[in-house]
């Protein structure tokens, strides 16, 4: 739905300051988001100094450009933002987050109309026929966040999981389809197979599109805490059947990336593949299993997590608000 509505200028109260972000406020701003976590109840989809400093470092990223932040008189970081441009000056995100002490004060409406005002500067770049629309997320616990997207012309367009398993035991041994075989990733001779595998296998997904090999290197490479050892490769013959690119995240084991190309699909891969990303962080120790998942998604992932006895631990809602209207870009 186009709306009409413009961002406006907010006056914040004159003991806060909007101002660029600059690399010294890294700790700080990742403090911001650990705290705004935590009062939500989920502190594991917080990020440590290392990851947001690989996120900062993403190509096309402009830390002054892009990334805004609130401030008080003494200097503490009250509320943050974040744009980027997923696709074609089309696909626009933002990301913010605001002290749960200083919430009721215009902080996030300040920072999502600069957010927008940003947004607005892709329109001329982007290609004449395409739509142009912004997204953002929140915790759908967070009232006071969703009204104040509503009231920014924002509209709710789709619902995530997070999801979490909980093991006892180790799980069972998994069973894999006839002819697949599982062998170790090698950086060197895998990467350029792996990311095509994901590429293909991610183009059902809802926001999803293909990236290129040095954004998803970088994506995949730059987390300070890869380890190749968790990443699962199924293999059939030459050819990729499935992956699941596993890692650590704010002490839990987490399945960053799980799919199945389509060939494979509906012969018990995708399950065989959890439960052995399952039985690997066990034998290291780790219990606490969790994963991101689109609530709506259309192959099936959330029943494939139910049936591997994971449950939803976290709702997060997202919403969009079109900037110009014209065609989608290709997802």
């Amino acid at each position: 739905m186009t709306t009409q509505l413009q961002p406006t200028e907010t006056t914040l109260d004159p003991a806060l300051t909007l101002r660029a972000v600059q690399w010294s406020d890294l700790n700080a701003v990742t403090q911001l988001i650990y705290d705004v976590c935590e009062a939500d109840g989920d502190t594991t989809v917080a990020v440590t100094p290392e990851e947001l400093k690989n996120e900062w470092e993403t190509e096309g990223f402009d830390l002054q450009r892009d990334a805004f932040l609130v401030q008080t008189q003494d200097g503490h970081v009250v509320g943050y933002e974040e744009f980027v441009n997923i696709k074609d000056h089309s696909h626009l995100n933002a990301d913010g987050y605001v002290h749960p002490k200083f919430k009721g004060m215009g902080i996030g409406t300040a920072l999502l109309r600069k957010v927008e005002a940003r947004a607005r500067e892709e329109i001329s770049p982007a290609a004449s026929d395409l739509r142009v629309f912004l997204r953002a997320t929140t915790d759908s616990k967070d009232e006071a966040g969703k009204s104040m997207f509503e009231n920014e012309g924002f509209s709710v367009i789709r619902y995530h999981w997070r999801m979490e398993a909980r093991l006892n035991e180790a799980p069972p041994a998994p069973v894999f389809p006839d002819g697949i075989e599982l062998r170790p990733f090698d950086r060197e001779e895998h990467a350029r197979a792996v990311w095509e595998a994901e590429n293909e296998a991610f183009r059902d997904h809802w926001g999803s599109h293909d990236v290129t090999f040095e954004e998803w290197q970088h994506r995949k490479f730059g987390k300070p805490d890869f380890d190749p050892a968790l990443w699962v490769i199924a293999w059939d013959g030459d050819r990729i059947a499935g992956v699941s690119q596993n890692r650590y995240r704010m002490g839990i084991g987490w399945i960053g990336s799980l799919g199945v190309r389509r060939p494979w699909r509906k012969r018990g891969l995708g399950l065989a593949l959890l439960t052995h990303s399952f039985r690997e962080f066990h034998s290291r120790g780790t219990t606490t299993i969790g994963l991101g998942v689109d609530a709506s998604n259309p192959t099936g992932a959330t029943r494939l997590y139910q049936k591997a006895g994971m449950y939803v631990a976290s709702e997060f809602v997202t919403f969009e608000k079109e900037l110009r209207p014209g065609r989608m870009p290709e997802e």
